[in-house]
């Protein structure tokens, strides 16, 4: 079969502590829009950020996640959870079937804030600027050694991120056998 089909459970993965990303369309294909389907697991934020060139489409298909893509009033530093637009727009919690759509320069972000794993399709264009990307923090978090922040600011240069807020993985405490 072509790689232009992909079945379910098929397509490139890449598993970290903080994500499951599985390619389904590539700029190796001829896609110019990189997608990918996400596992997003209990804890995980993205924290807030944006891209001077890329945009992006979130669609959620299964779970429940926060979402927000507007430019806040005010850009607190460490968490965009209570952030509000001019426009009264705030943090929502959406639901399977729910998407977002980010256009250059906007300020985005998401969060798993359950206790249950949320998958959604991820689109980035262009491609292959997110491929490249997960590829390179897949690497990173599988050494199994202490994150260099350095580092990791410099790769999301490359990748356009700009990170606003900071990036958290804290996922639940496991509840005691009983």
């Amino acid at each position: 079969m072509s790689d232009l089909v992909v079945l379910p459970g098929e397509g490139r993965k890449l598993t970290t502590k903080a994500q499951e990303v599985t390619f389904k369309a590539t700029g190796a294909q001829g896609s110019a829009v990189s997608i990918f389907e996400v596992v997003v697991p209990p804890g995980f934020d993205t924290g807030a950020h944006f891209h001077e060139h890329s945009q992006e489409f979130f669609f959620i298909l299964e779970g429940e996640l926060e979402l927000m893509a507007f430019e806040p009033t005010e850009r607190t530093g460490d968490d965009w959870l209570g952030w509000e637009s001019a426009d009264g727009e705030r943090v929502v919690r959406a639901g399977r079937g729910s998407a977002m759509f980010v256009p250059p320069h906007t300020p985005h972000a998401f969060r798993n804030a359950t206790s249950e794993p949320v998958r959604m399709l991820f689109q980035c264009y262009p491609s292959p600027e997110h491929e490249l990307y997960f590829e390179e923090i897949a690497e990173i978090w599988s050494t199994g050694r202490a994150v260099d922040p350095e580092a990791v600011e410099e790769m999301r240069r490359r990748y356009d991120v700009k990170q606003i807020t900071p990036m958290r993985f804290e996922p639940p405490a496991a509840q005691p056998a009983h």
